[in-house]
């Protein structure tokens, strides 16, 4: 008898080392950092791990939320202590290529997922001929405004930049210090996008035809010095260096701001909000004889390389499987509608436009947007230089002495 049970007990232990059973530390982990688009943010992320793992049980994800506040503080310390994530959602690229820190998106996009995305988005993270990125998620910026604010002062929606003012004047002199006119952000967190509303619309910008920066061209500094104006004038918010685009959302749900410019996710704001404002959407307004230029914006997935890994190709195939999983035609365009944003595949955007007409519109409007110059590499430089720009001239300072200082700094 004990015989028997001892031959039980070893045909026990080696049925169950045949068993795939996996040992903790047998799996591949994966650092994640996602930025803070809003408030759900967190919630849809948490479901999204439990599901991956579930289905990848070879995986142990660790997806951490930060806001963009934080973002580049955060990042910027992992990476110096050499523990940067696995893979990272951030606006920034050249700074990290040129030091060589970021493996090419060949080596963990899966050509069928290759394939998924709009050609303008796959190449927006090329440099020097490799892609180094995928486009997470993009928007549209536009004029948003308060129908019913605008019609009580007898005022028209402006498409130009004196009538911007002549608007503003008329809301000024309805509403007083109720009503802000018009919301600005000069803040950390979209100083850059200011930046681009109005040199943009005034035939100026980052670079000239030729790529090359062109921070302190006339048409740049006749764009922020019409901008300052506006705040001078007392047509905008009250503290533009501290008050940020969702203070701007806010106070624009609450009828407090009657225009401001925003993304395409506004309307999902205020119904998160609970807000309940008749508003509409129009193009930028841009200075006489300018065309009307839209910004768009796109986040990117950018993936790190780390030489300790002991099994780099178990890693690899790890971040292959969390892309597939989060570009999955359904998933990924439950996330674009959840955050309020535009996707960058076409196979989810067809999705989305059977349910909506107005993903097809904003996804047309989307194609023809001037982007960031992201792929340059000063352009970290440059962002941060266009915000102290714009603060230190709100404090008085001369619009073409800073602009002329940073393009120094810049082009060197």
């Amino acid at each position: 008898m004990k015989r028997k049970l001892a031959l039980a007990m070893v045909l026990a232990m080696t049925a169950s080392m045949a068993q795939p059973v996996l040992a903790a530390d047998s799996k591949t982990t994966l650092d994640v950092i996602i930025s803070q688009y809003g408030t759900q943010t967190q919630a849809w992320w948490s479901q999204f791990e439990k599901d991956f793992e579930a289905e990848n049980p070879d995986v142990d994800l660790n997806i951490e939320i930060v806001s963009w506040n934080d973002l580049y503080t955060k990042v910027n310390t992992l990476v110096a202590n050499n523990n940067a994530p696995d893979i990272l959602n951030i606006d920034v690229l050249a700074d990290y290529v040129a030091d060589d820190l970021l493996m090419p998106a060949t080596e963990y996009a899966s050509e069928d997922l290759q394939s998924k995305f709009f050609p303008a988005f796959w190449d927006a993270s090329t440099i020097d001929d490799t892609v180094y990125a995928l486009p997470i998620l993009a928007s549209c910026r536009a004029l948003f405004y308060n129908k019913d604010i605008l019609d009580e002062a007898g005022a028209s929606v402006p498409t130009t930049w004196a009538e911007v003012q002549e608007t503003a004047q008329k809301i000024k002199d309805k509403f007083g210090d109720d009503v802000y006119p018009w919301g600005i952000d000069m803040t950390t967190d979209e100083g850059q996008a200011a930046f681009s509303y109005y040199t943009w619309n005034n035939g100026g910008g980052f670079v000239d035809e030729n790529g090359d920066w062109a921070l302190n061209s006339e048409k740049n500094v006749e764009a922020l010095n019409f901008a300052v104006g506006l705040v001078n004038d007392g047509y905008t918010n009250s503290d533009p260096a501290n008050e940020t685009r969702y203070d701007l959302q806010d106070m624009f749900g609450a009828g407090k701001v009657a225009m401001m410019i925003g993304p395409n996710n506004i309307p999902t704001y205020l119904s998160d909000g609970g807000y309940d404002i008749n508003y509409d959407v129009t193009t930028i307004p841009a200075n006489e004889g300018c065309e009307s230029v839209a910004m768009g914006v796109c986040d990117r997935l950018e993936v790190f390389k780390d030489d300790s890994a002991e099994d780099q190709d178990a890693r690899t195939a790890a971040i292959t499987k969390f892309f597939d999983f989060f570009y999955d035609d359904e998933r990924y365009a439950d996330y674009m509608v959840y955050e309020g944003f535009l996707p960058t595949t076409q196979t989810a955007a067809d999705l989305l436009a059977k349910d909506d007409d107005t993903f097809a519109s904003w996804i047309d409007i989307l194609q023809s947007c001037n982007f960031y110059p992201a792929t340059k590499t000063e352009w970290a430089d440059v962002k941060q230089g266009v915000i102290e720009v714009e603060q230190n001239a709100l404090l008085g300072d001369d619009v073409q002495t800073l602009l002329d200082d940073l393009q120094a700094d810049i082009a060197g």
